[in-house]
């Protein structure tokens, strides 16, 4: 049953394109599932950078992190996703089906549930970019170039500007 609910998960990831221009996958991990109870949490911790792909010989570098809520948040009291940066902390405690998807080097926890049990999907994905500063530059660039398609711009200068972002991945891309 995990397993297929771990294969229906990475099905939707493969047609979300926010996901796929976000991320830029190269290989994600088989989704897992936990549940929280009351009392339950998970200490401040950075996820390990190499993962063995269950029954494979197969190693996954840990580029970014993702959680995907399973349970809707007034089922539950705490639980909280807590993602820290340099920035300060960023708390996350989203709707069923809504995934947070974060840099596996952030410092992060689960807070304790106090009521009701949180239930998710974690995984881990090896980006295309191993870099989090290049990967960041070319979302903002993809997201700039479907606004600008959406808007009708002029077409030779969407050319040149997707041709831009095809070099840098290109350039930065590790397969």
């Amino acid at each position: 049953m995990a397993r297929e609910l771990g294969n229906f998960i990475l099905a939707q990831l493969e047609r979300n394109a926010l996901f796929i221009s976000a991320a830029l996958p190269n290989k994600v991990y088989p989704p897992m599932f936990n549940r929280y109870g009351e009392g339950m949490y998970f200490g401040t911790h950075v996820d390990g950078s190499v993962r063995m792909i269950p029954g494979s010989p197969q190693k996954l570098r840990t580029d970014l992190s993702a959680t995907l809520f399973l349970a809707e948040p007034h089922s539950y009291e705490g639980g909280e996703l807590v993602v820290e940066s340099d920035f300060g902390c960023q708390s996350a405690k989203f709707a069923a089906g809504d995934l947070i998807v974060y840099s596996s080097t952030s410092r992060h926890r689960v807070n304790a549930i106090m009521r009701g049990e949180r239930l998710a999907s974690v995984f881990w994905i090896q980006s295309l970019i191993r870099d989090d500063a290049r990967r960041a530059q070319l979302f903002e660039l993809d997201a700039t170039i479907q606004r600008l398609t959406q808007t009708g711009t002029d077409a030779d200068s969407l050319v040149r500007l997707t041709a831009h972002y095809h070099g840098l991945l290109r350039a930065w891309t590790e397969i």
